[in-house]
């Protein structure tokens, strides 16, 4: 009797709290036996993709589970069912923004803009979009490709940087937008594109993963800066409390370390290749005091 009105009481709590800013109540909602809804990727390898047997897998995959782990120890719900939703970089921020989602654990990009309809967690990344060219292309810089083909995805903050570069320098770069990252890369592997242009850890995850891995590669320097975060509901003041102190508890402990090294340093699925990509010092010095609150 004792632990049903604690929970009620919590339960309660968290309602109000909600209630105070206008918005669904992740916690209350859970604590009252409901689901928490995980929105992952198809193909941002290492961060969230499908292996071989069609299940959500990758490094913000994990961290979001130990969210999860997190969501039931704080309401008590051990038996707390954890539902996979799979989106597209078109889609992922409305699937959270309206409640179809409660926490997106991909390689979305934390910036002004998506703030405004949703939030962002402590960063578990830095990186930066470059191209992806074949192996045998001359292109070493996107000023080369005048007049030539561009893909990247669409919904993506990379695609935006590209088409605003094109206009202020007057490139000329044809630039098309593809449905997901597998898709473009088939482009450039086709010819059909000069290059694809995306945060560079996903292009060095995804050309690993090619048939034919040798035969694409990373070039050129950073065009935009990424901090990729989880995202969640805006506006839900007590969920993004518990996701930030578990995502600052797991930096601060370094318990996110062997996830990260699992990722990134170790063989991982389809093809068991490792990218060897230590935590970069960037990223290491934006863990020395953990924060959602980044300068984009």
């Amino acid at each position: 009797m004792k632990s049903c009105l604690v929970r009620v009481s919590v339960g309660l709590g968290l309602a109000l709290l909600a209630a105070a800013s206008g918005a669904q109540a992740v916690l209350e909602r859970v604590s009252a036996g409901g689901k928490l809804v995980i929105a992952h990727r198809e193909s941002s390898i290492p961060f969230s993709y499908l292996d071989e047997n069609k299940k959500p897998v990758g490094y913000a995959v994990d961290l979001c589970l130990k969210i999860a782990e997190a969501v039931r120890q704080k309401t008590g719900a051990k038996a707390m069912p954890v539902e996979f939703l799979m989106v597209t970089p078109a889609n992922r921020i409305d699937m959270v923004a309206s409640g179809k989602a409660d926490l997106e654990c991909g390689s979305t990009t934390n910036n002004a803009e998506r703030r405004e309809k949703v939030a962002f967690t402590i960063p578990h990344f830095i990186t930066g979009a470059r191209l992806l060219v074949r192996a045998d292309s001359p292109v070493q810089r996107i000023e080369e490709l005048g007049g030539k083909k561009l893909v990247s995805t669409k919904g993506t903050t990379p695609l935006k940087a590209v088409e605003q570069t094109n206009r202020s320098h007057l490139l000329r770069i044809d630039i098309l937008s593809a449905p997901d990252h597998g898709k473009a890369v088939e482009m450039v592997e086709s010819g059909e594109v000069e290059a694809f242009v995306m945060d560079d850890v996903l292009l060095y995850g995804l050309a690993a993963n090619r048939p034919n891995a040798n035969g694409l590669k990373v070039v050129g320097k950073f065009l935009t800066t990424e901090p990729l975060a989880i995202m969640l509901p805006k506006n839900d003041p007590a969920f993004k409390k518990l996701v930030d102190d578990e995502m600052r508890r797991l930096i601060v402990s370094k318990d996110i370390y062997p996830i990260y090294d699992k990722w990134f340093l170790k063989p991982i699925p389809p093809k068991n290749t490792a990218l060897n990509m230590p935590v970069s010092y960037l990223l290491k010095d934006f863990w020395k005091y953990p924060t959602d609150i980044v300068p984009f």
